[in-house]
């Protein structure tokens, strides 16, 4: 499943020093032109490798390429075996939804370099430039009733959050229901989608997907975002590039993570994501999901977030709702 060239860059990245081509050989059981042939390759690919005789391999510096190799430094090359890694996908949910009704084992984990038809909630398009982001899906096969299924995506937002705060330093705001901030701008989207078994009226898979802007530019967005999408680095101090790899890896232990706890760990996961959750005590526009492109806003106040994650909206006309779906935005006054 791995190349050669990935376990060499991984061991490499692992280690910080000086390897020999022999114990490369050894422990790889490969051939020393063999070890010789990937690192050639690496060096093509851009990462920056001393050779010295008698001394090895050393890597001085790498670039931000999210690949098994990378990756395989990072997780276990157990966990690996369910981590597809594609240069270039229409859709990574679509891809993985595929592969789930193949067969496709719980944890199973579609990432792309970009996407061509990224997609977000509602329909609408999520851009997925190459060599930028993390667009990322995870297949979970929960054992629960429906009620508890719609729950996963505020535990993915509170999921997402915790690997961000843990790989940068800084922890994003939620937007109810599962959009991520950082100073009022989105830099990460989660789209949820489950497949009901028809013949049992039961769901047989959930599709997690994650879009998460990393390295974009203020010129990656089209010129309607630019005031409302951000990426890490944009909103982080000193505006330098990020690691993708190491966000994508605490990104998948989390999920699994979360996996191991839903739906048990309800409470701790509820406390996260109203601690998080920036909505509350806002002035807020709301239209509902199947119509909101030509609805008229209703608006109010986002009271706070029930225990099954439905926002309590105080609306203008004085009477309260508890909302599980819909699009909400916050009013600028």
């Amino acid at each position: 499943m791995f190349s050669t060239k990935d376990h060499v860059i991984s061991r490499l990245l692992r280690s910080g020093e000086y390897i020999s081509g022999q114990s490369l050989s050894d422990e790889l059981n490969i051939s020393r032109a063999a070890v010789n042939a990937a690192v050639r390759s690496l060096k093509q690919d851009g990462y920056d490798i001393s050779s010295v005789t008698n001394k090895g391999y050393r890597l001085n510096n790498r670039p931000d390429l999210l690949t098994a190799g990378s990756l395989l430094s990072l997780l276990p090359e157990a966990r690996m075996r369910d981590v597809i890694i594609l240069d270039k996908i229409d859709s990574t949910n679509k891809y993985l939804k595929s592969l789930a009704s193949e067969g496709a084992p719980s944890g199973t984990v579609v990432i792309s370099n970009c996407q061509t038809e990224g997609r977000g909630r509602l329909g609408r398009s999520f851009i997925s430039p190459p060599d930028k982001g993390i667009y990322l899906s995870y297949l979970m096969k929960p054992s629960v009733p429906f009620d508890l299924v719609s729950r996963i995506t505020c535990w993915t937002a509170v999921t997402a959050a915790n690997a961000v705060e843990e790989a940068c330093g800084i922890c994003p705001d939620i937007k109810w229901v599962n959009d991520l901030q950082i100073n009022g701008k989105k830099i990460c989207g989660i789209l949820t989608e489950m497949i009901v078994e028809s013949e049992i009226s039961s769901i047989s898979n959930v599709i997690i997907g994650i879009g998460l802007n990393v390295n974009h530019l203020p010129s990656d967005f089209p010129d309607e975002l630019r005031n409302t999408a951000a990426s890490l680095r944009m909103e982080l101090p000193g505006n330098e590039p990020l690691y993708r790899a190491s966000i994508t890896a605490g990104l998948i232990n989390g999920l699994d993570r979360m996996c191991r706890e839903f739906p048990d760990a309800h409470d701790r996961y509820l406390d996260s994501y109203r601690r998080l959750c920036s909505t509350t005590g806002l002035d807020v526009s709301v239209v509902s999901a199947h119509n909101h492109t030509s609805e008229i806003p209703r608006t109010g106040k986002a009271m706070s977030i029930g225990d099954d994650f439905s926002l309590k909206v105080l609306f203008d006309d004085g009477h309260e709702e508890n909302l599980s779906s819909g699009e909400v935005s916050v009013r600028r006054r």
